[in-house]
């Protein structure tokens, strides 16, 4: 219908046919899962109608997009180097180039002359000139020329140097194409392996590659060995896992000494051990598994012999130990197990790295990521000491340090406000060499943002942790609010910083974090609280936050905006429904929003594995009726809901298309009042939607632009 001066365009209406879905004595009558056929060209066309719609309602806000995208650009250094990493006689880094959408792989050779912490020290490359020596290794922009879609799976270095084993996705639907490339000539063999999972493994000496493989569920249950140099037909299956709870991974030890399967579900984990040097042999269970037990191995030289780290949480003193303890053993009987750290109540024990002359400890303590080094002495064990950076807020973890023997350890550290700091701390010392801070550019001045920890209280007492971020000197009152959750899988949303998220804080806008339940920043209790008959209190702590923000001042309804991806999109879809006065706009990324329909069908990718995470209400009443009382898609209701923009891609296999596509239509369908619901679907990309990083640039500020024109903000 066209006016004087505008067209208006109708939002579209799906169809309806109703299909009846039959479980534990209840019928729900689903009138949109015919969408779920993406064969049909009327699911494509439906799909282009929304996106159509979604161009028209938002086209006036092109302008302000175009402004955010070129502040992105403005503020990264295009053409720049990532610190370079020592591995054998190489250092090795990735370069990335004004213009080009992805990252080089590149190396150059070390000093030879240099020796004792020279020799560990990176060389200052400059990112606008050539380098002695520099090989290029692999440039994803050559192999994603062509395509409408690139990601690069492994990148994998046989242990020599010689060998590089690359593989890449050009669809997004998590399917990789295995190549083996000759460093020295330049030539990719002849091997080439079809329809894998993206990781790569070599044995010792470079003969032959383990790699994985999916079922029908795009679940990695299948570990393969391939001679270099054989047809992919010759590969061997080393390992198979047929219980569809558990995925399968391979990789090795830092010392290179074991080759390592690990199978795990989310409650059990088990894992395989050979030696790297014998690829043909067979690997041997390393603890087998016991239901509810987690366990991860990492080997370590302790007084001159084997042994075996392991973090586990099994019965401890009769308690569990819910947040792990670390255990040693000799490699030979990894069951005499000795406790070497005990379980903490408010310390999670997350990650144990090993080297040749001391070990690297990963936690988190008050919901922050830390990391603390621990030498190792002929007698065993030194001091462990936790590395300070000064900051109220801030992730801390090691980074890329793969040799077994050298002096330095590579740390990265980042706040809200920091740009990511990359150092090498010297554990012979205490010293902390910054090697590297994350340019941006534009005179980029920590002190004009500040960042601080909040707590609101949950419906049971329960203290919620909020991280809020702002430009300093805001007006006094209620500020326009984005605030963004997760809380599923254990899964800790820290402190990280964000070119684009300036775009936001410059206008006036606070960032707000909502660390809920089911997430892992508090501990594993945590995340027990906020899954299967517990995940109410993921939707309802989110509730609690917005409430505490509006109840403080800090914010108001009308100016604050829900955000979350994935899971995260679960929970927007939630609480849209619980609390839509609450907020002015939902953001929904990949929201798994039809969660019901896709746990009760066993095909489905990550639905088997999923049903420790949610229960399984195929075979649990209450399972069924209580993810029915929370699915956001069955809980649409006639009453006002604030504007609501859903993206998602027509390829993920992790959240179907059809999740988003069925809750918008239903939405438009069933509410009142007269806020806008957009769907957007890339229509060639996965669940990380869009590759390239102008691509993503783009999406980020399409949803910016909605975000900032939602709570009055666009012309700011």
């Amino acid at each position: 219908m066209a006016g004087e001066n505008q067209t208006v365009v109708s939002a579209p209406i799906a169809k309806k046919v109703p299909v009846e879905r039959v479980h534990h004595g209840d019928t729900f009558v689903d009138e949109y899962e015919w969408l779920r056929d993406k064969e049909d060209p009327e699911v494509i066309a439906y799909l282009e109608a929304e996106n159509a719609y979604t161009a028209t309602r938002t086209d006036q806000l092109q302008p302000l997009r175009d402004k955010i995208f070129d502040e992105i650009k403005a503020r990264t250094q295009e053409t720049d180097l990532s610190v370079p990493t020592r591995l054998g006689e190489y250092w090795y880094y990735s370069r990335s180039f004004e213009g080009k959408q992805y990252g080089v792989h590149c190396r150059c050779p070390i000093d030879a002359q240099a020796g004792g912490i020279d020799a560990w020290t990176p060389p200052q490359l400059e990112a606008d000139t050539s380098i002695d020596g520099e090989q290029v290794l692999l440039d994803s922009n050559v192999l994603a020329e062509g395509l409408d879609f690139f990601s690069l799976g492994a990148f994998s270095l046989s242990h020599d140097g010689n060998l590089l084993a690359y593989s890449v996705d050009s669809t997004g639907d998590e399917r990789y194409t295995l190549r083996i490339k000759d460093l020295r000539t330049g030539e990719l063999l002849a091997d080439e392996i079809a329809g894998v999972a993206p990781g790569a493994t070599w044995s010792l000496d470079g003969t032959h590659i383990f790699y994985q493989t999916v079922d029908e569920s795009w679940r990695p249950d299948t570990v393969w060995r391939h001679r270099v140099g054989t047809a992919a037909g010759e590969d061997v299956t080393v390992f198979h896992e047929p219980d569809e709870r558990y995925w399968v991974s391979v990789g090795a030890t830092r010392s290179e000494k074991y080759l390592m399967i690990w199978l795990g579900s989310k409650i059990t984990t088990e894992g395989w051990v050979l030696e790297s040097d014998n690829p043909e042999g067979e690997f041997r269970v390393l603890l087998p598994r016991r239901e509810g037990v987690e366990y991860s191995a990492e080997h370590a030289v302790i007084g001159g012999e084997d042994r075996f780290l392991i973090l586990h949480n099994d019965v401890v003193d009769g308690v569990k130990a819910e947040n792990f303890v670390l255990a040693e053993a000799p490699a030979s009987d990894p069951s005499r197990m000795t406790v070497l750290i005990g379980h903490r109540a408010d310390v999670r024990l997350e990650d144990i790295d090993a080297f040749a002359d001391h070990l690297v400890l990963g936690y988190r303590r008050d919901a922050l990521p830390r990391v603390a080094v621990w030498p190792l002495t002929p007698a065993g064990y030194g001091e462990l000491t936790e590395l300070e950076f000064g900051l109220e807020l801030f992730s801390a973890g090691a980074g890329s340090s793969p040799e077994w023997e050298q002096p330095t350890l590579r740390v990265g550290v980042t706040s809200f406000i920091t740009p990511t700091q990359v150092f090498d701390y010297v554990p012979a010392t205490g010293e902390l060499l910054l090697r590297k801070e994350q340019p941006v550019l534009g005179g980029y001045n920590a002190e004009d943002y500040e960042q601080h920890r909040d707590w609101a209280l949950a419906s049971d007492g329960t203290r919620i942790p909020i991280s809020i971020v702002q430009r300093r000197g805001l007006p006094a009152g209620p500020k326009p609010t984005l605030l963004y959750g997760y809380g599923s899988y254990e899964a800790s949303i820290d402190p990280s910083f964000s070119v684009s998220r300036l775009s936001l804080l410059d206008r006036g806008m606070v960032f707000a974090v909502a660390h809920v339940r089911g997430g892992g920043e508090m501990g594993r209790l945590w995340y027990e609280q906020g899954k299967t008959l517990s995940k109410m209190n993921t939707f309802t702590d989110f509730v609690s936050v917005a409430s505490h923000l509006v109840d403080a001042g800090a914010t108001a309804p009308d100016r604050l905006i829900a955000d979350g991806g994935s899971a995260g999109g679960l929970l927007m879809g939630a609480v849209a429904n619980l609390a839509p006065e609450l907020f002015a706009g939902i953001l929904a990324n990949v929201p798994f929003v039809d969660p019901l329909t896709s746990i009760l069908d066993p095909s489905l990718p990550l639905t088997v594995i999923e049903w420790d995470e949610w229960g399984n209400p195929l075979a649990d009443k209450d399972v069924y009726e209580y993810m029915k009382s929370y699915s956001p898609y069955e809980n649409v209701a006639a009453k006002d809901y604030p504007p609501i923009l859903a993206i998602t891609s027509l390829n993920d296999t992790r959240v179907l298309y059809v999740e988003p596509a069925k809750w918008v239509a239903k939405l438009r369908a069933t509410k009142t009042g007269d806020s806008e619901v957009l769907l957007k679907t890339e229509m060639s990309a996965g669940h990380g939607g869009v590759s390239g990083r102008y691509e993503k640039w783009k999406e980020v500020a399409f949803e910016y632009a909605w975000v900032l024109d939602t709570v009055g903000l666009a012309d700011e």
